[in-house]
């Protein structure tokens, strides 16, 4: 390990010492250093996006603060990210044929592959994020990385058997078996808890949540950091720094782990009250349930190299919590567009990265260079993403008005303060 991360420093030194006399691999680094970037930008992305999935109805039910509650997922998602690597395998391998690229002679060419791949996922996560909508950030980047390939390269350019074993399967089953997981857990605690008096199940069963959401965070960073680590891998790979069969270096766990903590950190309030309000109203025996389920599901497709979507495995979790519990109300129409979200998301990429590879490499081949187009598509992702951070300001949701009433016109947050208010003027429109 050790001789490997030294080889692949010396490899970045010569790089550095060779750029006076070589201009192309001064581009290739270039072109290296703008692909990394974007990759720990989609990873930063990933975390606030799929921050609800470990506590979302942690928050909804008050067993944590919610700056408590992202802050405690973020600390272990830095930790879970360390602790496997085969998801970022399956990435870094199992996606685009790196049989039809001569690295050694074309590796500027699978770094935009890469690039434009990540583009597309960023800027579909930014999108459903702005919406409200809990997608998947795996298939976002999957589909970008399909997208560009299938453009650059043909159809060849893709690893279909892979795609359809590691990512079309499990993206049908997992929401489904979490279901019902999560369905039967649910009649079982309540079944089984009937008995204790409801302010002692409630306190008992917040102390459960925090453990099971803690355990749904440590879940998440053993699978979504990976795939960021198999991107950054896969352009290393591109650059020359690294073969195909080497381990992934520590430098790159460890800004992966960094990057998605971070996005975590801050928390993706939007995403958070559709899943922890919008769905069901969950109850705490419920958390326990769904995020006990979510957990396991995840931790076991993390240990087969399958890089399952926490955002499906989440979802169906808490929808089949109100499946499980007798009177509880399942709000249809958002599962639904949520639904919607999850089949669109993957072509939605693709074409994403596909038009951003064509942008860069027409660009790159108009101006006779290997990075204006590169430099150009990252200037437009970040003009797309200010704009959309922009217009979510017009309704902005943060930990203030997360847990607010859900209301199922408009999906917006309605603070105690401002319920309180419609209510006092309610009652004064009836007494007059």
């Amino acid at each position: 390990m050790g001789l490997r991360v030294i080889s692949c420093y010396n490899r970045i030194l010569s790089i550095f010492g060779e750029a006076t006399d070589n201009s192309l691999v001064t581009t290739e680094l270039i072109i290296l250093v703008i692909v990394v970037l974007t990759a720990l930008a989609f990873d930063f992305t990933n975390g606030f996006h799929d921050t609800g999935n470990a506590m979302a109805t942690s928050i909804a039910t008050g067993a944590l603060k919610p700056k408590t509650a992202v802050a405690l997922s973020a600390s272990l998602n830095l930790v879970g990210a360390f602790l496997s690597v085969e998801v970022a395998r399956s990435v870094g391998s199992g996606i685009v044929n790196l049989d039809r690229i001569d690295v050694t002679s074309d590796g500027p060419a699978l770094m935009l592959i890469v690039f434009t791949g990540l583009v597309g996922g960023i800027l579909w996560n930014v999108l459903t994020w702005l919406l409200g909508l809990p997608s998947s950030s795996s298939h976002a980047l999957f589909g970008g990385l399909i997208g560009s390939a299938l453009v650059a390269i043909g159809f060849d350019g893709v690893q279909w058997m892979g795609v359809l074993s590691k990512i079309i399967v499990p993206a049908v089953l997992s929401p489904v078996i979490a279901a019902i997981v999560s369905a039967t857990g649910t009649w079982l605690v309540y079944r089984i808890a009937a008995p204790v008096a409801d302010e002692r199940k409630h306190s008992g069963f917040r102390k459960g949540q925090v453990a099971t959401a803690s355990l749904m965070s440590l879940a998440h960073g053993t699978n979504d950091a990976q795939k960021t680590m198999g991107v950054i891998f896969l352009a290393l790979v591109a650059s020359g720094s690294l073969n195909s069969d080497d381990a992934i270096p520590l430098w790159v766990k460890a800004a992966c782990a960094l990057a998605i903590a971070l996005g975590t950190y801050l928390g993706g309030w939007r995403i958070i009250r559709t899943l922890g309000k919008g769905i069901v109203e969950v109850d705490t025996p419920q958390g326990v349930a769904a995020d006990g389920a979510s957990a396991a599901i995840i931790l076991t497709s993390s240990h087969f190299g399958m890089a399952l979507s926490t955002t499906h495995v989440a979802s169906g979790s808490i929808l089949g919590s109100g499946l499980g519990r007798k009177g509880a109300e399942v709000r249809w129409s958002v599962a639904g567009r949520m639904v919607v979200a999850w089949l669109i998301t993957l072509p939605a990429a693709a074409i994403v990265g596909a038009l951003t590879w064509l942008i860069g490499h027409g660009l790159n081949a108009l101006t006779g260079t290997q990075f204006i187009g590169e430099m150009t598509v990252f200037a437009l992702l970040v003009i797309f993403c200010f704009l959309m951070w922009r217009h979510s300001q017009k309704d902005n949701i943060d930990a203030s008005n997360v847990t607010g009433d859900w209301d199922e016109k408009e999906g917006a947050a309605v603070t105690s303060a401002e319920a309180s208010a419609d209510q006092t003027l309610a009652t004064e429109k009836a007494g007059s």
